[in-house]
C-alpha cells in the first residue's frame, strides 16, 4: 500500500465511474484485514499507529468509492474538474424549473402517497442523473460536464432529505 496512491488505485479498481459494489466491499475487507493495528500489536505502539492510520485511510476511500455522488465528485476532482458547489450553483433553467415543481409538489402533499408519488418520481430522476454522469465520466471523459450534474445531483439529494422530512411530518 502506497499513502500516495489514489482510492482507485488502492482498491486496484479502475478509475470509472461504474464500479462493482461487491467487489469494493471484498477489497475494503481485505486491506482493513492487512492494516489492522492488532496484527501489528508485537510490533510496539508506533507500528499500531499507522496501521490504525492506514485503518483510516482505507475507510475514507471507501466511503467515496461505494457512494456514486461521492465517487463522481471525486473522479471530477481528480480530473482537475472541481465540484464547487459552495461556490458554483449555477444550474441550467430546465433543472431549476423542476426543482421548483418538486418544491411546490412537496409543500402540497397531504398524504404519504402524495409524498411517496414525489418521491418515485425524483428517484426515477436521480438514476437518470446517474446514468448521465456515468457516461460522461467513463465514455466522453467530459469531466467539466459531469461537474456540473454532480452538482445538480447534490441539489436532488438535498430534496430526498427534504422529502425524508415532510414525510415524518405526515407520519405524526
Amino acid at each position: 500500500m502506497n499513502l500516495q496512491s489514489n482510492d482507485f488505485e488502492l482498491f486496484a479498481v479502475p478509475m470509472q465511474f461504474a464500479q462493482d459494489a461487491q467487489q469494493l466491499a471484498e477489497r475494503w475487507k481485505a486491506l482493513q484485514k492487512q492494516a489492522h493495528p492488532d496484527r501489528f500489536a508485537s510490533q510496539g505502539a508506533a507500528a499500531q499507529r499507522v496501521a490504525m492510520q492506514w485503518s483510516v485511510r482505507i475507510n475514507e476511500a471507501y466511503q467515496r468509492l461505494k457512494d456514486p455522488l461521492k465517487r463522481a465528485a471525486y473522479l471530477c476532482e481528480l480530473h482537475d474538474a472541481p465540484i464547487r458547489a459552495e461556490d458554483n450553483t449555477a444550474m441550467p433553467t430546465a433543472f431549476l424549473m423542476e426543482q421548483m415543481e418538486w418544491r411546490e409538489a412537496l409543500e402540497e402533499a397531504q398524504s404519504q402517497a402524495d409524498v411517496d408519488a414525489l418521491d418515485d418520481q425524483v428517484a426515477s430522476a436521480r438514476r437518470a442523473m446517474l446514468e448521465r454522469c456515468q457516461r460522461l465520466l467513463d465514455v466522453e471523459r467530459d469531466y467539466a460536464q459531469a461537474a456540473q450534474q454532480v452538482r445538480a445531483l447534490m441539489f436532488v439529494a438535498r430534496f430526498s432529505g427534504d422529502i425524508d422530512r415532510r414525510r415524518e411530518q405526515l407520519g405524526q
